[in-house]
């Protein structure tokens, strides 16, 4: 059976990459009718909080990318770790380490020196020194010194590195608290992982791995090592590029369906498409389709998916995504328009819901126009065109086409052009000349609240 896993750190929000290599991992799980594990690698006690855990919790349940088992924490496993270190010792594939700090510093600097790539030089390999006193060795595992080590990446192709480029890694700290490339493996056998999908930051780990794992008799795990996201300029990913949390997206107004969408094109894709569901996705998924060259992040991009998403999601809920943010913006809906329908007439002229929610505003509490605007339309002249058509709202049947009827009717008896009646009258309304409409503004906003506003605009008007 095939088995995936997402294993963050918690040293921080879920960031994009991040989301993306848990959306790859799930989507081929489900694919092939496998699970799906979400394990935390809270090793690294001085940087991990619970703070960082919830919000890749939370990243991942709003993106709805759901898990079968767990979430597992390594910090809950430190025995079972130290149970394979200490079978590692006895079978002469692990041995204990007392290099200082500064020893292993000097050794590094002169290897550096001498134009040598640094690594640990194994002089506690086959030690028969006495261990000083009062010092907590690190266990290392005994890295083969000849041969090569080979795996076929599904990403990457074919990769070998000679054993003899590999030194011998710590498993174990002084602390007792394994290291990233010892409780990986031993959390990826334990849980009978089949596909570790993965970014390609990660490439050189493997080959260390992959020895553990020979060394413990063990099946191999599959690899897939997916290159990186760049920024639109081709640099790495940072914050301005937006590289920031996932649930950030949800604060700015995107819908997860959409940032899963995005997610699954940046450096995987089906033919041409663009635009499809989550049961498109699981249907299509294959790591062969995955791209070796790094993906880079658009936000233009993603910003014209979330559009796209934006306009076929059903006006009730989107409604619903929408209130918070105008709550957020201490505006009441309790004495205006439906929302749902005010979303259903602005959703296609926005592309996030937060730019919904701020052109949803003035229909429910007036806008203050631009001192420009006032100057351009707030005069002697618009009060005529105006006056003879507010006298007939009062009567007509308050529905698009009639406002419509009389706006035209009256620009005509007026001798102007439309704009001439509707421009002043959608700012004198609205506060904005931007807008859907003025008849489905205005029959929307209702006959109360629009005479309201108009007759308080003119009492502004200079004498």
């Amino acid at each position: 059976m095939v088995r995936t896993r997402f294993a963050p750190s918690p040293t921080g929000y879920l960031h994009i990459g991040g989301a993306r290599t848990a959306l790859f991992s799930w989507a081929y799980a489900r694919r092939h009718g496998g699970k799906f594990i979400l394990r935390i690698e809270d090793t690294d006690q001085e940087r991990s909080t619970q703070q960082s855990t919830q919000a890749i919790l939370d990243g991942m349940a709003w993106l709805n990318i759901d898990y079968d088992e767990g979430p597992f924490y390594q910090m809950q496993r430190l025995q079972r770790y130290h149970e394979v270190a200490e079978q590692l010792l006895r079978d002469n594939q692990a041995y204990y380490c007392y290099a200082s700090k500064e020893e292993l510093d000097d050794m590094r600097e002169r290897q550096l020196a001498a134009g040598l790539k640094p690594r640990y030089d194994g002089r506690w390999r086959d030690s028969k020194q006495t261990p000083p006193a009062g010092v907590k060795p690190v266990i290392r595992f005994k890295n083969p010194l000849e041969g090569h080590v080979t795996f076929n990446d599904h990403i990457k192709g074919r990769i070998t590195v000679a054993n003899h480029e590999l030194d011998d890694l710590v498993m174990i700290r002084s602390d007792g608290i394994p290291t990233y490339n010892f409780s990986v493996v031993i959390d990826d056998l334990d849980m009978n992982i089949s596909h570790v999908i993965r970014g390609d930051d990660h490439v050189n780990n493997t080959p260390r791995q992959i020895n553990i794992l020979k060394t413990l008799d063990a099946s191999l795990p599959e690899y897939a090592h997916v290159p990186m996201i760049l920024g639109a300029n081709g640099e790495r990913l940072s914050k301005r590029h937006g590289a920031v949390s996932v649930m950030q997206y949800q604060e700015d107004g995107y819908l997860p369906d959409a940032l899963l969408n995005y997610l699954a094109r940046l450096g995987w894709s089906h033919g041409d498409e663009e635009i499809f569901s989550r049961e498109e996705l699981i249907e299509w998924f294959d790591l062969s389709a995955i791209s070796r060259s790094p993906a880079k992040f658009n936000p233009e991009k993603l910003h014209w998916l979330n559009q796209q998403y934006l306009k076929k999601t059903n006006d009730q809920h989107l409604a619903e995504l929408t209130k918070p943010f105008l709550d957020r913006d201490n505006c009441s809906i309790t004495n205006g328009p439906d929302l749902s329908r005010v979303v259903g007439l602005l959703k296609e002229r926005v592309n996030t819901i937060e730019e919904l929610a701020d052109a949803s505003i003035y229909f429910y509490r007036p806008l203050e126009p631009t001192d420009d605007l006032k100057t351009q339309f707030f005069n002697d002249e618009t009060k005529t065109l105006l006056s003879d058509l507010i006298e007939k709202f009062h009567h007509i049947e308050w529905a698009r086409e009639s406002i419509h009827h009389e706006i035209k009717t009256a620009a005509k008896n007026q001798d102007v052009k439309l704009p001439k009646i509707a421009m002043p009258l959608r700012v004198m309304v609205t506060g904005e000349i931007h807008t859907p409409s003025i008849d489905a503004v205005l029959e929307l906003l209702g006959r109360e609240e629009t005479l309201n506003r108009v007759k308080a605009r003119i009492a502004e008007f200079p004498n």
